[in-house]
C-alpha cells in the first residue's frame, strides 16, 4: 500500500471549487523513510563533493571557480523556469556592454543578488538562520525590480495559486490553501534544526526542497527561491563549503524527470524515488563541476605558461591576464577602470594578450571594441 504524504483541502477560487494538496510534516512516516534505502547513494554523492571540493585547489584562486559557478546556477535556475538569458548575455551586463534578453539578464541578477545576500546571512555570526523569515527577504531581493515584481514579493500568497493549467480546475497540481502556508512552513523550519534526525544531511536536503515546492508558498518564483534553498542547507551541513556545484544544470537537463519525480511523492507517496533521484543529480553535478574545474585549470596554467614566456609582457599584461576568469568580456575602458591605468596603456596590455591568442576582439570595429577571453567563455558555455 503506498504512503500517504498528505490530505486535500476543499478551497473555492475563480468560482469554482477544487481539491488543494497540504503535506504532511516531514519526516515521511507510514511507513518511515529508512535510511538504508539510500547508503550506496548517499556515499557516492558525499564522495563526489569532497572530490569537488578537493580539485578546487588546482586552481589560485577559488573566487576565480565561484565567479562562473555562481553564475551558472543563477542562468540555470532560471532557465528551469523559462528564462531565454544565456551565460554570456550575463558576462555582457556586467562589463557594461550591450546585451539582448536585457529583462532575462535582470531576472538571472536578481537571483544572484538574493544568493550573496543569504549566503552573507549565514556567514555573518549575527545573521538570519535558516527561517521563514530568511526565505521571504530572499524572496523580496529575487523578485525586486524585475517581471513578478507585483507578485507581493517578501510575502506569503493571498490566494490561492496552482501549476500549469489554465485554471484550477485544470491543473497539474493544487498547492495548499494560503491560510495554512504559514504553519507548514513553520513545520518545515522545525525539520531543518531538529538535533535528533538520524536520516543524512543530503538526503534532509532532498526532503525540504520537494517539501518547500509542494507547499509553493509565493505567487511567484518559488522554484528558484526552493533550490537557492538547496545550497544553503548544503553549506549549513557542511556538505560544500563554497557553492561549486551546479545542480541546477542536472535538473534542467532532467526537467520532466525533475518535475515528475516531486509529482509521485504527491499522488504516490514516493519519496524513495525522490531522494534517489536527487542524490544522483548531486553526484553527476558534482563530477561535472570537478571535470569543469580541470578544465579551467589546464586553460588558464597553458595561457599563462604563454603570457610569462613573450618578451613584450609586463606587469599591466599580468595583472589583466589575472583578472580575465572573472572579466570574461569586456572593452579597454573597463580595463583600464580596473586596472586604474592610463588608456593607451590599458590598451597596449590588451592587444598583447590578443597577439597571443588569449584574448578575441568581438567587433570588428576601430573604436568601442569589444574583447573575450573566448576560450574560457567556451569553456564555460558547454
Amino acid at each position: 500500500m503506498p504512503r500517504t504524504t498528505g490530505t486535500y483541502a476543499t478551497t473555492s477560487t475563480l468560482g469554482e471549487s477544487v481539491r488543494a494538496f497540504v503535506p504532511r510534516p516531514l519526516p515521511p512516516a507510514d511507513p518511515l523513510l529508512a535510511p538504508t534505502c539510500f547508503v550506496d547513494l548517499n556515499r557516492q554523492a558525499e564522495l563526489a563533493l569532497a572530490r569537488l571540493a578537493g580539485v578546487s585547489g588546482l586552481v589560485p584562486s577559488v573566487e576565480w571557480l565561484l565567479y562562473s559557478a555562481i553564475r551558472k546556477e543563477a542562468l540555470f535556475t532560471s532557465q528551469i523556469e523559462g528564462t531565454q538569458a544565456t551565460l554570456t548575455d550575463l558576462f555582457d551586463e556586467e562589463a557594461g556592454l550591450k546585451v539582448r534578453n536585457t529583462d532575462d539578464v535582470e531576472e538571472v541578477t536578481t537571483y544572484l543578488r538574493a544568493f550573496r545576500w543569504v549566503q552573507g546571512q549565514q556567514r555573518d555570526p549575527q545573521g538570519l538562520p535558516i527561517s521563514v523569515r530568511l526565505l521571504c527577504e530572499a524572496h523580496r531581493l529575487l523578485l525586486d525590480g524585475v517581471r513578478g515584481a507585483g507578485k507581493q514579493p517578501g510575502e506569503f500568497r493571498r490566494s490561492q495559486n496552482w501549476i500549469r493549467g489554465t485554471r484550477p480546475g485544470n491543473a497539474a497540481f493544487v498547492p495548499p490553501p494560503p491560510q495554512q502556508v504559514l504553519d507548514l512552513l513553520t513545520d518545515l523550519e522545525r525539520f531543518i534544526h531538529a538535533a535528533d534526525s538520524d536520516l543524512p544531511p543530503l538526503v534532509r536536503v532532498a526532503l525540504i526542497h520537494a517539501q518547500f515546492e509542494t507547499i509553493h508558498p509565493f505567487l511567484n518564483g518559488n522554484g528558484r527561491i526552493g533550490r537557492l534553498l538547496i545550497a544553503a542547507l548544503m553549506e549549513h551541513w557542511g556538505l560544500l563549503a563554497e557553492p561549486l556545484m551546479v545542480l541546477s544544470g542536472y535538473l534542467k537537463q532532467h526537467r520532466a524527470e525533475y518535475y515528475r519525480r516531486l509529482s509521485t511523492v504527491r499522488t504516490e507517496g514516493d519519496w524513495e524515488g525522490w531522494v534517489s533521484f536527487f542524490l544522483e543529480g548531486v553526484a553527476a553535478a558534482s563530477a561535472e563541476a570537478e571535470r569543469s574545474i580541470i578544465d579551467v585549470a589546464s586553460l588558464i596554467t597553458a595561457d599563462r605558461k604563454r603570457l610569462l614566456a613573450a618578451p613584450k609582457a609586463g606587469p599591466i599584461s599580468y595583472r589583466l591576464f589575472e583578472l580575465l576568469p572573472m572579466m570574461p568580456r569586456f572593452a579597454v575602458e573597463h580595463v583600464r577602470q580596473r586596472l586604474e591605468t592610463t588608456f593607451p596603456t590599458a590598451s597596449a596590455a590588451v592587444k598583447l594578450l590578443e597577439d597571443l591568442g588569449i584574448l578575441a576582439e568581438l567587433t570588428g570595429q576601430k573604436k568601442n571594441r569589444v574583447y573575450s577571453y573566448q576560450a574560457y567563455v567556451e569553456l564555460l558555455s558547454r
